[in-house]
């Protein structure tokens, strides 16, 4: 059974259950309600209207992250940005000054001639480092003083499986350089729950009740950070 809706088409399957459940289904963005036996097309169709907003948020983060599937780093390319799709510019010269900048909204690479695609990811990685370790310090800065604790020091690099760490002997914490691709807020949370490990070391309802007070959104953020994991590339 299906219902059209603008111009895609919801796949409707009636099930023993008691209320309506709505999925978008990657990769293609194709859209499924589950509905319960006695419920009428209308009152499907009105629930579908009603979640069209956040169906179409989905599906373009689908188109997102199937921009940025195939990375070969070369000019015209989609890089992902503190949340944004932004084109990558790749200006070859002779003699050029390697380097990355962000410039309206592009990705601005300036590379020698002929330099390989490992060279060119080394370098857009090296500026999403700096991007972190430049936000992360102001960030770090004012949440140790509204959580009323001190760090030893900050450190930036990639990671493959966690966004950040914390070793509380020491006192300092560990934040991957991929969050330069999330939206901000992001890399303000991983801050917050890797200062709040200084408070609360284990992940229990204490440190559930922190998190609470000094970043309300928190599991909203985790969930975002969870629907993508870390991806380095490959050197």
């Amino acid at each position: 059974m299906q219902i059209m809706l603008g111009a895609f088409t919801v796949e409707v399957t009636r099930k023993r259950i008691r209320n309506i459940h709505l999925s978008v289904h990657s990769p293609d963005g194709r859209v499924t309600i589950s509905a319960p036996m006695r419920t009428g097309m209308r009152a499907i169709r009105a629930f579908a209207v009603s979640k069209l907003s956040w169906i179409k948020t989905q599906q373009e983060k689908m188109k997102q992250e199937a921009c940025v599937t195939r990375r070969d780093f070369t000019d015209g390319e989609c890089q992902e940005v503190w949340g944004r799709l932004c084109p990558l510019r790749v200006i070859e010269a002779e003699g050029a000054d390697e380097g990355v900048e962000l410039v309206g909204g592009q990705l601005m690479m300036r590379v020698p001639f002929g330099a390989e695609r490992a060279r060119r990811m080394a370098l857009l990685y090296a500026w999403y480092g700096a991007e972190v370790r430049r936000e992360a310090g102001g960030l770090v800065r004012k949440r140790e003083r509204l959580m009323g604790v001190k760090i030893a020091r900050v450190s930036v690099r990639p990671m493959k499986t966690r966004w950040g760490s914390c070793s509380i002997k020491a006192r300092t914490i560990r934040i991957n350089s991929e969050l330069a691709k999330k939206p901000p807020a992001c890399l303000e949370y991983i801050v917050v729950h890797e200062l709040g490990h200084l408070r609360v070391p284990s992940h229990n309802a204490r440190f559930a009740a922190l998190m609470d007070k000094y970043m309300p959104e928190w599991r909203t953020l985790r969930q975002e950070l969870n629907r993508v994991p870390p991806c380095v590339e490959s050197r």
